[in-house]
Order: structure tokens, then sequence, then C-alpha cells
């Protein structure tokens, strides 16, 4: 009761937010923003070229970099329209940005910085599938399938989940993109590594990363983008914003903790790969509880998120032997489920309302975990084989395959020696 009071002494100044353009809150997007730009191209390039072989780390870069340039082009053509346009099960009437002009403003902030920022969450998510296909899939049959995925699995499941489609909004509590990026982008991996089949010589060989210093790199620069991508997501700069800011880092670090511990009790080891691939995990663990949990909680979250992360990656995959290539699935999709379920359980007081039930809550997020795998997975399928069938087959032949795509695709190669 004490809040709805408080809330009505707060109508005037809401309103008189919601009207008007806010400097500050407008200059932390333009910042978060960038910020969240940068784990694309450069963070999660360098940590997937990291982690691949030699002969394909600059296709593997290349297909986080195309998936930026398509992705941002599909976005402001269509993306947005479909993701935050009116309508119930798909938004329309904003394609290529029509109605919006600089004036225009989502909030406290300009609308078109609200389609920067949000654009920049659509290109990561199928950059991040894409570790799961790696050194067999065609590159054009990934920048196509890129496109197609965005507008019709990305931008769909985020309208129900932020954009106002109320028939498939379970209430689910996602933050910033627990369901709608990670277990999205990676059930999606995970769908057309099965398609794809595995690599040759899986099983067979030791697929050894290229560079564990790239890893470690590409890991830094994920957790650095990733404080706009959390607290970002709060779209202002206030305390909630600095909350998740600080959660943000807590789970990282958990993250790490978690997956070395595990490391060490299983193989004695604590590698760099393992440590900077537990740094993401948390990472994706509290992304969907960035703006309810307290730091308590983020310390759980992140802490199972590593564990669970290494478990999944180490032990679970072999139970399924799809040839998974960077464990995006294990990692964003197998995590994010985790992160998701933690929303409900670990959310802070100052974020819960007087009437939450948690088992209420646990409904919701299960129900909407359950729509994202069963959409995303039939969905993908479909866009992969349109596709594949645009390109002539979407796996490239034995000869490429052998060689690496660095070659045979791009003709360069990541060392000249």
């Amino acid at each position: 009761m004490k809040r709805f009071y408080l809330a009505l002494l707060a109508l005037p100044s809401l309103a008189f937010a919601e009207d008007t353009l806010s400097a500050g809150d407008t200059a932390w997007m333009l910042v978060a923003t960038a910020f969240v730009m940068l784990m694309t191209p450069a963070g999660l390039a360098l940590f997937y070229g990291g982690l691949t072989r030699s002969k394909n780390v600059l296709n593997t870069i290349g297909m986080s970099l195309g998936a930026y340039a398509v992705g941002t082009l599909v976005w402001v053509l269509i993306g947005y329209s479909v993701a935050f346009g009116d309508g119930d099960l798909i938004g329309t009437g904003k394609v290529l940005l029509s109605g919006i002009s600089s004036d225009t403003l989502s909030g406290t902030i300009p609308e078109l910085l609200f389609v920067a920022f949000q654009g920049t969450f659509a290109a990561i998510a199928v950059a991040i599938a894409s570790g799961s296909m790696i050194e067999r899939v065609k590159f054009s049959t990934f920048l196509i399938f890129a496109a197609l995925w965005i507008v019709a699995v990305y931008a769909p499941i985020t309208h129900w989940a932020w954009g106002g489609g109320e028939t498939l909004n379970f209430g689910e509590m996602d933050f910033a993109g627990g369901t709608v990026v990670h277990i999205n982008a990676g059930v999606a991996g995970f769908v057309v590594a099965m398609i794809l089949g595995r690599r040759k010589d899986y099983g067979k060989a030791a697929l050894k990363p290229f560079s564990p210093v790239l890893v470690s790199l590409g890991a830094a620069l994920l957790w650095f983008g990733w404080f706009g991508f959390n607290a970002g997501s709060e779209l202002a700069a206030d305390g909630v914003a600095a909350s998740a800011f600080l959660v943000t880092n807590v789970a990282a670090s958990l993250g790490v903790i978690g997956w070395i511990i595990i490391e060490w009790m299983v193989y004695k080891k604590a590698t760099i790969v393992g440590g900077a691939s537990g740094a993401v995990a948390g990472l994706v663990a509290i992304t969907p509880a960035a703006g309810s949990a307290g730091v308590e909680g983020a310390i759980i979250i992140g802490l199972v998120g590593g564990a669970l992360g290494f478990i999944g990656v180490s032990k679970i995959k072999q139970m399924f032997k799809v040839d998974d290539s960077l464990d995006a699935f294990w990692v964003h999709g197998l995590v994010g489920i985790w992160g998701s379920v933690a929303t409900a359980i670990f959310i802070a007081d100052y974020a819960k309302d007087d009437d939450y039930n948690m088992s209420t809550q646990l409904v919701a997020q299960f129900s909407a975990i359950g729509l994202t795998i069963v959409y995303s997975a039939v969905v993908t399928a479909i866009v992969y084989f349109i596709a594949s069938a645009l390109t002539g087959g979407g796996r490239v032949d034995d000869e490429d395959e052998s060689r690496g795509l660095d070659e045979t695709t791009h003709g360069e190669k990541a060392i000249n020696l």
C-alpha cells in the first residue's frame, strides 16, 4: 500500500518524464548502445575466433562481423517494425522506421536511439547462434540465414516479450534478454548444428582452440559491453541501471569462479579458456535478472551459471552427440534457462510487488522458456532450409572443410608467416 501512495505522489513527475526528452538518459543510452555494439564485431568475434581452429579463424570472425552488418540492415528495414510495431502476434506499421523522426520519443529518449540499441541485440543474437555451426556452414548460407532469422524468429519473440504482443506474453521477467537473446540463440544454433551434422574430424582429432589469448580478450570485451547490455536495458540513468551494472559485474566474476572450481575438481586444471567461458556463462545467467536481483542473488546466479556451463560443455554435451562447435547452446541456451528460472527465485525486495508470488512467477518463466524453445526450434529449421536452398546447400564440401574456410572462402589466413 505504501508503494501505491508513493506512486500516486510521483504521477505528475512520471507523466512529465514520459513526454520530455531527458538529456541524462539519452547520453547514457548513447554510451550503452556503443557498448553493446562492441560486443559483436569485437568481443564475440575474438572470443569465437580464439575458440575455433587456426584454419577457420577468419571465417568465424567474419560470421560475427557479417551478422552485425546484415542484422543492422534487416533491423531498420523490417525487424524493428515486427518487434516493436503495433499489433498482437507481430508488430506492424514501422517498416523502414516509418513515422519515426528525430523528435519522436520512446519514454525519455529518442526512439531512433531505442531502435539502434535494440538493433544491437538482434545482431548479437544471431551471431551467438553462429558458434554452433562454424567450420562447416557456407558463409553465404549463414548471411541469408541471419537476415531471415532476425525477421522470422528473433523479432516475433522480442515482440511477445517486450513489444506489446499480449497473447503470447505470459508475464515473464526478462530484463535484458534471457529468453529473447540467449535461450533463443542457443536453441537456434543447436538446431542448425543437428541439421548440418558433425564436422568430418569431430571425435577423431583434437579440436584445439586457435588462441586462448584471443578467447580471454574477447571475453573481457564481452564483459565490458555487457554493462551496456544489462544496465542499458533500464533505458534510463537511474538506480536500477546502477544496480544492474553492479550485479552484472558480480555475476560475471562468480561465473569465472564457478567454472574453474568445477574444472579443477574434475581435471585438476584451471584453464584460461575455462575461466573466460565462465565469465560469459555468469553474464548470460544474470541477464534476465539484472534489473531485479540483488548482490546476494547475483552471487548465486553467477556461481551456478559458471558451474552449469562447465557441466553442460564437458558432460551433458557428450550425451547428445550433437556437434555444437563452440558450445553456444550449453553456454547460452542451458545457462540462459537457469538464469530465467533464477530470476523468479532471487528477486530483491525492492523489485517485488506487494502481491508477488514465486510459484506463479515460475510458471510464467517456464511458459516463456517453453514457447521460446519450441518456436525457435521449428522456425529456425524452416529458415535454415530456405537459406540452404538459396545457396545450393548449406554445408561446404569435404575439400573446403579439410583445407579450412579461411582460404577457401576468404582467400586469407589468420597469420601469414
